[in-house]
C-alpha cells in the first residue's frame, strides 16, 4: 500500500525525528513557534538565544520596549507584528496563566500571534500530544505524495493525514513530513533522483 511505503520510506530517513526549534521551557518553545510564521527555523534560532539572554523571564519580557523586541527579531520578517505578539503573549501568561502555557486549545487560541497550526505543533512537541500540524512542508509534501488532493486548504489535509496515520505517531509522522519537505522534497529543486516515492509522486514529470 502507498501509505506503508511511505511510512517505511519516512523512518528509513528520519527514524528519531526532533523539532529544530531551540527552546528551554514552554513560553520559549511557544513564542520561537509564533516567530517561525512566514520564516524559517534556522532564522528563528539565530535571534532567540538573543531575546531569551537579553530578557529571561517573562515579566522581563512583558515590560520591555517594543522596539527594542523588533530589532532583535527584525531577522525573522513581519517583525513588528510578531514583537507585539511576544510583548502579549508574555503580559497573558505572567497575568492570567501563572507563567505556565496551557494545554487547553480553546485558551490558547485566544493568545495573540497563535493559530491552529501553532498550538498543534506547542502540545505535540512540548506535551506529546497526538497532533499534525500542516506548514507549508507538509502542505506540499501531502500533495506530491498524494495524501491530500491538490486543492485541500490546510485543515482538510489534517484531517486527511490523521486518517491515513495512526494516532500514536501522529507527532512523529508531522515532524518527518517536515523534514522531508525542508531538506529533501523541496519547494524548489526537489531531489527526486534518488527518492523511493519517486513512483507515486504526482509531480514527477514536472522536477524530473
Amino acid at each position: 500500500m502507498k501509505i506503508d511505503l511511505i511510512e517505511e520510506y519516512l523512518d528509513l530517513l528520519f527514524p528519531d525525528p526532533k523539532c529544530e526549534l531551540i527552546y528551554n521551557n514552554d513560553y520559549e518553545l511557544l513564542i520561537a513557534i509564533v516567530l517561525s510564521a512566514q520564516s524559517t527555523d534556522k532564522r528563528v534560532n539565530s535571534v532567540t538565544p538573543i531575546l531569551f539572554n537579553r530578557y529571561s523571564s517573562l515579566k522581563e519580557l512583558k515590560e520591555a520596549r517594543i522596539e527594542d523586541l523588533e530589532d532583535i527579531i527584525r531577522p525573522v520578517g513581519s517583525f513588528r507584528k510578531k514583537a507585539s505578539y511576544i510583548k502579549n503573549i508574555a503580559l497573558i501568561l505572567d497575568d492570567e496563566c501563572d507563567g505556565v502555557v496551557p494545554r487547553d486549545r480553546n485558551i490558547l487560541m485566544t493568545f495573540p500571534g497563535v493559530g491552529r497550526k501553532t498550538i498543534n505543533v506547542f502540545l505535540s512537541e512540548f506535551y506529546n500530544e497526538p497532533a499534525i500540524a500542516v506548514d507549508t512542508h507538509v502542505d506540499r509534501v501531502s500533495k506530491r505524495l498524494g495524501l491530500a488532493s491538490k486543492n485541500d486548504d490546510v485543515l482538510q489535509i489534517e484531517n486527511k493525514l490523521m486518517r491515513k496515520f495512526k494516532k500514536e505517531v501522529w507527532g512523529k509522522r508531522h515532524l518527518q513530513l517536515v523534514l522531508f519537505g525542508r531538506y529533501y522534497c523541496k519547494a524548489v529543486k526537489p531531489e527526486c533522483k534518488n527518492c523511493r516515492l519517486i513512483d507515486i509522486c504526482k509531480e514527477k514529470k514536472k522536477n524530473l
